[in-house]
């Protein structure tokens, strides 16, 4: 079994801030974001194809709140 390491017990720390509920996403700062993208990139999901394409939606999330942040509120708001 895959020993659990430091990198991973803070990338679920900073997935639950965010799953808690559906507004704490955007009480992220902009270094918990740019972690947590990081995290979640080095993370190899390949063996699950649920659990890859989840990857996949979030760090589209994390690039939209992370572009808000960066280049001021998206067009739609």
């Amino acid at each position: 079994m895959a020993e659990i390491t430091d990198e991973d017990r803070e990338r679920v720390k900073l997935l639950q801030l965010i799953t808690s509920s559906k507004h704490e996403f955007k009480k992220l700062t902009l270094e918990q974001l740019k972690r947590l993208q990081e995290l979640v990139e080095k993370k190899d999901y390949s063996h699950d194809k649920k659990a890859h394409k989840s990857k996949v939606k979030l760090l589209a999330r994390i690039n939209v709140r992370i572009y808000e942040l960066t280049e001021g509120k998206g067009i739609w708001n």
